[in-house]
């Protein structure tokens, strides 16, 4: 069992961004937006504040109380999208649920919609048009390439079907020439689904829903959810899959560093479009 080292490959990656960025005069901007105290969103903020900075971007974070008026936040997303020195914005999720989570993602600049998240974002992934993709499959994607697992022809099971994550990634495997399945609560028999996957996506914040008696052998294996439970973290994919699979992402350094990393480069990507520098590049192609 070979482990798919997200923290490796993000360190690299983050290494060439800091060298291209260093050749330009004007510093790349990414803007934050959070509403409330969530404690998780309070540390993935830090993380990409602290990425931003090694790599040589501007970082920009507008933290709202709970009770803050809608009205405020789309205003400050609408001025965002005019400063033309601003490049990414990012709406920090989860938000209290008495606000519109998709009136405001979509308040934001397509151009600067560094999650891939509005709905042009979305239309423009899956009609196979050049865009800024979500993050967390970018990541996954990424990953795979770089360790030669090729999804031509396999079966991909994704188990989850959340719209930052596993529908976007059902989109890419699709593009990828995958035969794609995609899981979920409703779904009866889930070991019946995993059992067939060449290549397994978790991606649902249940700690230990998968074990080894559901992987077939030889799968790969990518386990994207995360638990906390007393400062520690737990994966969606119990660790005996080891005895079975052929290759598997670690909990933590597997999935989360390389989220961090496409933030970082989905930014850049929307900062070379936005200055006319390159076409933007993305795994569309």
């Amino acid at each position: 069992m070979q482990i798919l080292d997200g923290k490796g490959l993000s360190a690299k990656i983050k290494d060439e961004l800091k060298s291209e960025i260093d050749a330009y005069v004007q510093t790349p901007i990414l803007a934050v937006i959070s509403i409330g105290d969530n404690e998780a969103s309070k540390v993935y903020v830090k993380n990409k504040k602290q990425a931003c900075e090694y790599v040589g971007m501007s970082f920009m974070y507008f933290n709202y109380a709970s009770d803050v008026k809608e009205k405020i936040v789309i205003n400050k997303i609408k001025e965002l999208n005019k400063d033309k020195s601003v490049n990414g914005i990012i709406l920090q999720l989860p938000i209290p649920e008495n606000y519109d989570v998709n009136k405001l993602i979509n308040t934001i600049d397509p151009e600067k919609d560094i999650d891939g998240l509005t709905f042009i974002s979305q239309g423009k992934l899956y009609n196979n048009h050049d865009t800024l993709i979500p993050c967390t499959p970018k990541g996954i994607m990424e990953l795979l390439k770089y360790y030669n697992i090729d999804l031509t022809s396999k079966n991909v099971v994704i188990v989850g079907r959340s719209n930052l994550v596993s529908k976007p990634l059902y989109s890419l495997c699709l593009k990828n020439n995958a035969t794609v399945t995609m899981c979920h609560t409703k779904t009866k028999d889930l070991k019946e689904y995993t059992k067939r996957a060449d290549i397994l996506i978790v991606a649902t914040g249940h700690k230990y829903l998968i074990d080894k008696s559901m992987v077939k052998k030889d799968a790969v294996i990518v386990d994207v959810g995360i638990t906390r439970e007393n400062s520690k973290l737990y994966g969606d994919v119990n660790p005996d899959v080891k005895e079975v699979c052929s290759y598997l992402t670690p909990v933590p350094g597997g999935v989360g560093p390389m989220t961090v990393a496409m933030i970082l480069k989905n930014t850049f990507e929307a900062y070379k479009k936005q200055h006319g520098v390159v076409d933007i590049m993305s795994l569309n192609k």
